[in-house]
Formats: C-alpha cells, sequence, structure tokens
C-alpha cells in the first residue's frame, strides 16, 4: 500500500498539492510572519504556490493576514514581497532558458 503524502491547500487559489510543493508561511510564537523554507517552525501555517501571482493575490487582497489571524508588521510585508519578487525573478530566469 501505498504511503499518504499530506495535502494543503494554497490559501490563494485554493487548489491542494503535496505539502512539499507549497510554500509554508508561519505566524511565530511572538507574531512575526515569516516564511518557513523547512515547513516545520513552530506556530500556526498556511501554505502558497511557488506561483508568483498566488502571492501577489495573497499580499494585495491581505489573505496572509486572515489565514495566519494576525496583521503582519510593515516589515514581514517587506519581506514577504521581497520573497515573491525573488520567485518572480527565479521563474523568469527558468523560462528564459528554455
Amino acid at each position: 500500500m501505498a504511503k499518504k503524502r499530506p495535502q494543503r491547500t494554497c490559501i490563494a487559489c485554493r487548489q491542494t498539492g503535496e505539502k512539499r510543493q507549497l510554500i509554508r508561511l508561519v505566524r511565530t510564537p511572538e507574531g512575526r510572519v515569516l516564511v518557513d523554507e523547512t515547513g516545520k517552525r513552530s506556530g500556526r501555517g498556511a501554505y502558497l504556490c511557488a506561483d508568483p501571482a498566488c502571492w501577489r493575490t495573497a499580499l494585495k487582497e491581505r489573505l496572509i493576514g486572515r489565514a495566519l489571524r494576525v496583521t503582519p508588521s510593515p516589515q514581514d510585508l517587506v519581506l514577504l514581497r521581497e520573497y515573491a519578487e525573488a520567485l518572480e525573478a527565479k521563474q523568469a530566469k527558468e523560462s528564459s532558458q528554455t
């Protein structure tokens, strides 16, 4: 019998996927909102696709704060926007190579 893989839902596009394919955001016990690269940080979590469009939607419509039940600080929002821009640059670079 095949082992079940954990499924998670993107808070922006609402599509489900394997936990490892999505990017986890976490609200730390201190109230910060951070990207959780390991997927193991303690705190309330939410997931986003690696698609820059999902990140833009989540930031524009304040979905991250709603999912994590916190108002992200301006510093945290800057870090999340920078992460989204890095994803977009990475995706553009990959698509230009093909």
